[in-house]
């Protein structure tokens, strides 16, 4: 409501603030905040997350209205939501995951939806705190893989540049910074970083100078020079990346590092977004599917040790590349170095070392 009252005073008029049409013409006809506003298909002033991004310094009131906007989502998903969900027998949530939803090959997770629980935001992530160990003798741990789908692409295209450096433990995004941008480790500033992360993660979904020009708000030609160069020091990942379309079109499907197949249809479709689509998946889904084998594959050692030494210590969640246990604090020193290994080891036969990270706290957050 106080973030609804400012908004209303910065517009100098009532309007709801709710209405993606009210906003848009509070916006851009009221207010008059940039000379040309997109439009929807609808005939409407475009007024989505990545529209308003643009706008944050020509106006206060821009910002506010995405702060309500996050405030009303986690209100509405979350707040309101997630103690209705509560098993009276047991005063806990339950979320059930299905393993033949996602076509990646990784759990989903419903009813409620655990995996999408904000991390990226400040007030997003005061939702984890309300999830706690279950007594004062327990503790929550978090572990993640780091930069799995990096790792695996360079385990998958054999990039010796990449895998080097893994293997000699470097910031992989400095030092692809370092290579893009021709400068020493050292002298590669924080907005290098940022652009070398953004390509490393863009790459494997087949990011354009387009995408990446409008994600970093950089000129087209310098966007296309950074992929350039990019592909020019790590030539294999582009050879990899050629190599998996290929294979689709011969097989009509992909594998994962374990042989698990995505089949793609579309792959010879003569419509070229079909294809296109069809194409990123044939790149991306070796390495998401892998992933996803690689944490599924942990899970089932780790439960099996449990289950071995008898502990008291359980594992609670598994959220994309973490997994969170309820850890009997008695068992703490017994079950991190199970954790480490049966992650770092779920495959056996690669190149990369696989890193893992850990965190303990009384709730999610701060085991995060």
């Amino acid at each position: 409501l106080a973030v609804e009252t400012e908004i209303q005073q910065l517009a100098g008029t009532p309007f709801n603030v709710s209405s993606p049409k009210q906003v848009g013409d509070i916006l851009f006809e009221y207010l008059k905040i940039v000379e040309k506003p997109k439009k929807t298909k609808t005939g409407q002033y475009a007024t989505g997350e990545d529209v308003l991004v643009k706008l944050v310094g020509k106006h206060d009131i821009v910002g506010k209205i995405s702060d309500y906007r996050e405030l009303v989502k986690l209100k509405s998903t979350y707040v309101d939501t997630l103690p209705l969900l509560i098993n009276p027998r047991t005063n806990r949530i339950h979320t059930s995951y299905n393993q033949v939803v996602a076509v990646t090959g990784r759990l989903s997770s419903d009813n409620p939806n655990l995996q999408n629980i904000p991390i990226r935001t400040v007030r997003g992530k005061e939702i984890r705190k309300a999830f706690v160990a279950r007594n004062e003798d327990y503790i929550l741990l978090s572990a993640d893989y780091s930069q799995i789908e990096l790792r695996i692409i360079a385990e998958l295209s054999k990039d010796e540049g990449m895998i080097e450096a893994f293997k000699s433990g470097q910031d992989i995004h400095q030092a692809t910074a370092s290579k893009v941008y021709n400068v020493p480790l050292e002298e590669v500033t924080g907005d290098m970083r940022r652009n070398a992360k953004m390509v490393n993660f863009g790459i494997i979904y087949g990011i354009s100078a387009f995408g990446l020009s409008e994600r970093l708000n950089i000129p087209r030609k310098e966007a296309a020079s950074i992929i350039e160069n990019y592909f020019a020091k790590y030539p294999r990942i582009k050879a990899y990346m050629d190599e998996s379309i290929d294979i689709a079109r011969e097989k009509g499907y992909v594998e994962t590092i374990r042989g698990r197949k995505r089949y793609l249809r579309d792959i010879n479709s003569s419509n070229h977004t079909v294809r296109g689509y069809a194409e990123r998946n044939a790149i991306n889904a070796p390495i998401q599917g892998s992933a996803a084998d690689m944490i599924k594959i942990a899970m089932i050692n780790i439960h099996k040790d449990f289950k071995e030494k008898n502990l008291k210590s359980k594992m609670l969640l598994q959220v994309h590349d973490e997994l969170v246990f309820d850890v009997f604090k008695e068992e703490l020193e017994i079950v991190k170095p199970i954790i480490e290994n049966r992650m770092k080891n779920a495959m056996t036969t690669l190149s990369v070392p696989m890193d893992v990270g850990m965190g303990t706290g009384t709730n999610w957050l701060e085991a995060h």
